[in-house]
């Protein structure tokens, strides 16, 4: 008999007791809300779900339709059952407090509703990210604020995504492993199909996006430079290249048979501190890849111990299989 979600759940808090009930709620409701996004994802232009709403997010990117409908349905998820206090999303400047929370709200849910949207009008590959954290200890009581969620990616008490493929699968670890979840439609149940994920320390795979070469610093172009060489350049080997254009599709590749996903900081104005976002993607990300026996830097330095000062801070992120991370912050450390 296969495990589900909610058993995986249960007897990680009875057996390993390191989730109370509290959080397990609230990671049933999030991969609740999941599954009707999945359904809105599948249904595509059957539902008008896709192309773009000619509006912009607040990080000046223009929104597909798909996600502000994922947005709505994690916030109307949550408003109503758990035990949040407050959420904050990619999508939304500021964050959504949780009216009348029970009893008093010990978590705050961070996500980036749909990972990947350039991806939806082609049918491709798109996801889910979100991150649970504590709420602090002296917010009983009182309006949750922006501050409230500044906390670095090593206080995260659960992390996962959910990636809407030829499978829907939901990725999550709550700081026991990395385990791995399908979504059985017909029964409507998340079934646990991988466990104990591990990364392989070496790989023969890079993930980035080679548009950017010219932008790059001298680190990153090294390090390509050696992939890009082969079995006749100094790493001794041949290299393959990988790109999805979503984080969550180039992460599972990642995590699910090793390799290395790079979105460097750059020399444009708009990426010197990087491209992605460290509460909604970099986070939760190197959450699970440290899980796996990863390793996530922002080049030089471990994501996780990144101190955040906003809520929509952005970072360079260099993550997967141990070596080769290893290799690219040796080369930050050579060449800065």
């Amino acid at each position: 008999m296969r495990t589900t979600l909610s058993q995986f759940l249960i007897e990680q808090q009875r057996k390993e007791g390191v989730i109370p009930p509290e959080l397990r709620l609230l990671i049933e409701i999030v991969a609740r809300a999941c599954k009707v996004i999945a359904h809105n994802v599948n249904k595509g232009a059957i539902s008008g779900t896709l192309g773009s709403l000619g509006t912009e997010n607040v990080q000046g990117e223009v929104q597909k339709k798909l996600d502000v409908i994922a947005n709505e349905i994690l916030i109307q998820t949550n408003e109503w059952g758990g035990h949040l206090a407050a959420l904050a999303s990619e999508e939304m400047e500021a964050i959504h407090p949780i009216p009348n929370r029970y009893p008093k709200g010990e978590y705050l849910l961070v996500y980036d509703p749909i990972d990947g949207s350039s991806n939806i009008d082609v049918n491709g590959c798109v996801g889910t990210i979100f991150s649970v954290l504590k709420a602090p200890a002296d917010s009983t009581g009182r309006e949750m604020q922006e501050k409230d969620f500044l906390q670095a990616g090593s206080r995260q008490v659960a992390a996962g995504y959910t990636i809407y493929g030829p499978q829907t699968l939901l990725i999550l670890t709550v700081g026991t492993g990395v385990y791995v979840f399908a979504l059985d439609r017909e029964l409507g149940s998340w079934i646990m199909v991988e466990e104990k994920l591990t990364i392989p320390e070496d790989t023969n795979e890079f993930s980035i996006n080679m548009s950017n070469q010219r932008h790059w610093h001298a680190p990153v172009a090294k390090y390509i430079d050696e992939c890009l060489a082969g079995r006749e350049g100094p790493r001794g080997r041949d290299f393959n290249m990988r790109w999805c254009a979503s984080m969550v599709a180039d992460v599972h590749r990642i995590l699910t048979r090793g390799g290395i996903f790079m979105y460097p900081a750059d020399r444009r104005e708009k990426v010197k501190s990087g491209k992605l976002r460290l509460m909604y993607e970099a986070n939760p990300m190197a959450f699970i890849i440290e899980q796996a026996g990863g390793v996530a830097t922002d080049g030089t330095n471990r994501i996780l111990e990144i101190a955040p000062v906003g809520l929509h801070q952005r970072t360079g992120v260099v993550l997967g299989s141990r070596n080769e991370v290893e290799r690219v912050r040796d080369l930050h450390r050579e060449l800065v």
